[in-house]
């Protein structure tokens, strides 16, 4: 049998370096490559063909919907699931007429990721967590942070020190330090790495 081969693009390594994680225990899935934007989606996809394309929604360069266009327009036979922090009602709207194949949250079990690959290769669509959120249901989730502690949390995920994101934020490395104890204070953890594992979950990066 013929694996199914696996585009992810995701603009926080760490978050391809989970996913493939989890596919990669799939024996018959393939990740067959990787991006960082929409740009390189449809560079790598010039060259060389997929069967289905993981897409985050928030990207630099071309976001997630742009891509997905893009992918639908010229590889119509290349599935794509889009993966996202929000649920809005209009959102799942929208993205349907598109024709992308298949949605769900960012902090999804890799079951759940895994069961709609297997679908949505099978020629069907994967919608079962978000179709029915209603606008009240799909709110934003809160967290018990400020903006900018949310700022460095993914300063943090993507590999900064506190003095590069001291750099990178224009504000002292005290005023860094300050608000990383205040974050692992509120959210009761006890390490960077819990940190990042704890933002993973929650759909912060």
């Amino acid at each position: 049998m013929n694996k199914v081969k696996i585009l992810i693009a995701d603009d926080h390594q760490i978050v391809i370096d989970g996913l493939k994680l989890v596919l990669s225990s799939q024996e018959n899935f393939e990740v067959a490559g990787e991006a960082s934007n929409g740009v390189e989606v449809l560079d790598f996809l010039a060259k060389s063909r997929v069967d289905i394309v993981v897409l985050d929604i928030n990207m630099p360069e071309m976001d997630g919907i742009k891509c997905a266009k893009k992918v639908k327009e010229l590889y119509p036979k290349t599935k794509v699931i889009i993966l996202t922090m929000y649920a809005q009602k209009s959102f799942v709207e929208e993205i349907i007429k598109i024709g992308i194949d298949g949605c769900l949250l960012k902090n999804n079990t890799g079951k759940e990721l895994s069961d709609a690959i297997a679908r949505v290769h099978s020629g069907k669509s994967y919608y079962d967590q978000i179709q029915n959120f209603s606008k009240k249901e799909s709110k934003t989730k809160e967290y018990p942070l400020s903006e900018r502690e949310i700022e460095i949390i993914r300063k943090l995920s993507d590999g900064l020190t506190s003095s590069q994101i001291s750099e990178a934020l224009f504000i002292s490395l005290h005023t860094v330090k300050t608000h990383r104890k205040n974050i692992l204070r509120k959210l009761d953890l006890h390490s960077s790495s819990e940190l990042i594992q704890y933002a993973l979950n929650n759909g912060i990066i």
